[in-house]
């Protein structure tokens, strides 16, 4: 594709200009992140860059690449500044908050099918680079009383804090909790430590009267349950 320079199109096809007449979803995605960047700099005008966001780091993933880029890697871009940075990240946070609410449907999402939970975080989660355990707290209803990150890095049952989940887990009233982590591979499928670690955090809850409903591991646009394949 040609590299258009921004002073060379016809005022008319200009981003904005284009946006009023046709409406935002005529727009392509460099002409959106170009509306919302507004101005270039002496060197680069605001459809260049608006590129070089989209092909950050050479990953070739556009939009979804912006998800899990982070602010200093953000401030190697000629052009962008750190309050173009802040504003980058915070789009990116509202898109995945958007997305999480619109999964959810309300601000206590209901988890009654394996597929709900994995839709809910899968935009979130699908990039990260590094594994993370999320532990969701829910009522008897399945109902989310709230989330948190147990541990960064591989899942490792050693490292696992079982004891202190499950105190958290009693201090926040859950009846049953749902393991969720990422595998930046992409394949969800479970390696044993995934295995181990549904184990005893099952036999665990068991003792405190506290049902581990599922683990959910989440890959590039799918995801594995332990409930689904009658592990749970």
């Amino acid at each position: 594709m040609k590299n258009i320079r921004f002073h060379e199109l016809p005022e008319n096809e200009r981003p904005a200009e284009k946006a009023r007449r046709l409406g935002t979803g005529a727009l392509t995605d460099r002409e959106l992140l170009a509306v919302l960047l507004r101005q270039g700099t002496r060197k680069r005008d605001v459809l260049s860059l608006a590129q070089a966001l989209l092909d950050i780091g050479g990953k070739g993933e556009g939009l979804p690449g912006l998800l899990h880029t982070g602010y200093d890697e953000l401030l190697e871009i000629e052009g962008v500044g750190e309050v173009r940075a802040v504003q980058l990240l915070a789009l990116a946070e509202l898109s995945r908050r958007m997305w999480r609410q619109s999964a959810g449907a309300s601000a206590s999402p209901g988890f009654l099918q394996p597929g709900d939970c994995a839709r809910y975080y899968m935009q979130e989660m699908r990039h990260l680079e590094q594994e993370q355990l999320r532990l969701v707290f829910l009522d008897g209803r399945m109902k989310m009383i709230r989330d948190r990150v147990l541990t960064v890095g591989s899942v490792d049952s050693s490292i696992v804090p079982v004891r202190e989940l499950m105190i958290e887990a009693l201090r926040n009233r859950a009846v049953n909790i749902i393991l969720l982590h990422n595998h930046p591979s992409g394949d969800p499928f479970p390696s044993p430590e995934d295995r181990t670690v549904t184990k005893k955090v099952s036999e665990a809850g068991n003792l405190v009267g506290i049902r581990l409903a599922d683990h959910i591991i989440i890959g590039d646009n799918t995801y594995y349950s332990f409930k689904e394949w009658g592990l749970l």
